[in-house]
Protein backbone atom coordinates (compact mmCIF):
# COMPACT_ATOMS: atom_id res chain seq x y z
CA UNK A 1 0.00 0.00 0.00
CA UNK A 2 1.44 3.39 -0.93
CA UNK A 3 1.39 6.60 1.07
CA UNK A 4 1.02 10.21 -0.14
CA UNK A 5 3.12 12.83 1.61
CA UNK A 6 0.79 15.59 2.84
CA UNK A 7 3.45 18.28 2.23
CA UNK A 8 4.56 17.50 -1.32
CA UNK A 9 1.82 15.14 -2.60
CA UNK A 10 4.47 12.63 -3.67
CA UNK A 11 3.32 9.00 -3.63
CA UNK A 12 5.75 6.77 -1.75
CA UNK A 13 5.89 3.02 -1.06
CA UNK A 14 5.45 3.31 2.73
CA UNK A 15 4.29 5.84 5.35
CA UNK A 16 6.79 8.51 6.42
CA UNK A 17 9.42 7.18 4.00
CA UNK A 18 12.42 9.55 3.82
CA UNK A 19 12.37 11.53 0.58
CA UNK A 20 13.15 14.92 -0.94
CA UNK A 21 10.02 16.79 0.07
CA UNK A 22 9.30 19.41 -2.59
CA UNK A 23 6.71 19.88 -5.30
CA UNK A 24 8.46 19.59 -8.66
CA UNK A 25 6.72 19.40 -12.01
CA UNK A 26 7.92 16.95 -14.61
CA UNK A 27 7.84 19.72 -17.23
CA UNK A 28 10.30 21.82 -15.21
CA UNK A 29 12.88 19.01 -15.38
CA UNK A 30 12.77 19.06 -19.18
CA UNK A 31 12.68 22.85 -19.67
CA UNK A 32 15.34 23.91 -22.16
CA UNK A 33 16.20 20.31 -23.06
CA UNK A 34 16.02 18.87 -26.61
CA UNK A 35 12.53 17.63 -27.53
CA UNK A 36 13.93 14.16 -28.28
CA UNK A 37 14.81 13.75 -24.59
CA UNK A 38 11.14 14.13 -23.74
CA UNK A 39 10.28 11.42 -26.29
CA UNK A 40 12.95 9.12 -24.85
CA UNK A 41 11.66 9.67 -21.33
CA UNK A 42 8.04 9.15 -22.43
CA UNK A 43 9.02 5.80 -23.96
CA UNK A 44 10.73 4.73 -20.70
CA UNK A 45 7.76 5.91 -18.67
CA UNK A 46 5.29 4.04 -20.90
CA UNK A 47 7.20 0.80 -20.41
CA UNK A 48 8.11 0.99 -16.73
CA UNK A 49 5.05 2.65 -15.21
CA UNK A 50 2.90 -0.37 -16.12
CA UNK A 51 4.96 -2.78 -14.00
CA UNK A 52 3.26 -3.86 -10.75
CA UNK A 53 3.46 -1.45 -7.81
CA UNK A 54 5.65 1.14 -9.58
CA UNK A 55 5.47 4.67 -8.23
CA UNK A 56 6.92 7.64 -10.10
CA UNK A 57 8.05 10.79 -8.29
CA UNK A 58 9.97 13.93 -9.13
CA UNK A 59 12.73 15.74 -7.27
CA UNK A 60 14.45 18.98 -8.29
CA UNK A 61 17.00 17.01 -10.36
CA UNK A 62 15.47 13.71 -11.40
CA UNK A 63 12.55 11.34 -11.81
CA UNK A 64 12.53 8.45 -9.36
CA UNK A 65 10.88 5.08 -10.00
CA UNK A 66 10.21 3.01 -6.89
CA UNK A 67 8.70 -0.31 -6.02
CA UNK A 68 9.59 -1.03 -2.41
CA UNK A 69 12.81 0.92 -2.95
CA UNK A 70 14.17 3.03 -5.78
CA UNK A 71 15.07 0.87 -8.77
CA UNK A 72 15.49 3.51 -11.50
CA UNK A 73 16.49 7.16 -11.51
CA UNK A 74 16.28 9.25 -14.69
CA UNK A 75 18.21 12.52 -14.54
CA UNK A 76 17.67 14.93 -17.44
CA UNK A 77 20.97 16.54 -18.38
CA UNK A 78 21.67 19.22 -20.95
CA UNK A 79 21.69 16.89 -23.99
CA UNK A 80 21.08 13.41 -22.59
CA UNK A 81 19.40 11.38 -19.87
CA UNK A 82 21.45 9.72 -17.16
CA UNK A 83 19.80 6.42 -16.21
CA UNK A 84 20.77 4.89 -12.87
CA UNK A 85 19.67 1.37 -11.96
CA UNK A 86 20.91 -1.65 -10.02
CA UNK A 87 22.19 -5.15 -10.78
CA UNK A 88 23.63 -8.20 -9.05
CA UNK A 89 26.81 -8.07 -11.16
CA UNK A 90 29.13 -5.31 -12.36
CA UNK A 91 28.77 -4.03 -15.93
CA UNK A 92 32.16 -2.52 -16.85
CA UNK A 93 31.49 -2.63 -20.62
CA UNK A 94 29.86 -0.08 -22.90
CA UNK A 95 27.18 1.28 -23.01
CA UNK A 96 27.64 1.50 -19.23
CA UNK A 97 29.29 4.74 -18.15
CA UNK A 98 30.03 3.34 -14.70
CA UNK A 99 29.18 0.38 -12.51
CA UNK A 100 29.99 0.77 -8.80
CA UNK A 101 29.63 -1.72 -5.95
CA UNK A 102 26.99 -0.64 -3.45
CA UNK A 103 26.52 -3.19 -0.67
CA UNK A 104 25.50 -6.49 -2.25
CA UNK A 105 24.54 -4.92 -5.59
CA UNK A 106 25.95 -2.60 -8.24
CA UNK A 107 24.81 0.90 -9.17
CA UNK A 108 24.99 1.38 -12.94
CA UNK A 109 24.78 4.46 -15.15
CA UNK A 110 24.01 4.70 -18.85
CA UNK A 111 23.50 7.93 -20.77
CA UNK A 112 21.14 8.11 -23.71
CA UNK A 113 19.95 10.90 -25.97
CA UNK A 114 18.02 9.33 -28.83
CA UNK A 115 15.06 7.02 -29.27
CA UNK A 116 17.40 4.68 -31.14
CA UNK A 117 19.41 4.32 -27.90
CA UNK A 118 16.44 2.53 -26.30
CA UNK A 119 17.40 -1.02 -27.18
CA UNK A 120 15.60 -4.07 -25.70
CA UNK A 121 18.67 -4.86 -23.57
CA UNK A 122 18.27 -1.52 -21.77
CA UNK A 123 14.72 -2.40 -20.73
CA UNK A 124 15.98 -5.82 -19.55
CA UNK A 125 18.51 -4.04 -17.29
CA UNK A 126 15.74 -1.84 -15.88
CA UNK A 127 13.56 -4.89 -15.29
CA UNK A 128 16.42 -6.67 -13.53
CA UNK A 129 16.79 -3.67 -11.22
CA UNK A 130 13.03 -3.70 -10.55
CA UNK A 131 13.10 -7.40 -9.69
CA UNK A 132 16.26 -7.07 -7.56
CA UNK A 133 14.60 -4.73 -5.08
Amino acid sequence: MSWICPKCDRELPKPAQPHYCARVSLDSLFAGRPPELVLVFDRILAEVADWDEVLVGTTPNCIVFTRRLTFLVVRPMKKELDLKFYSEVAHPEKPFLKSVALGNKFENHIRIALLDDLQPALFRYMRESYQLL
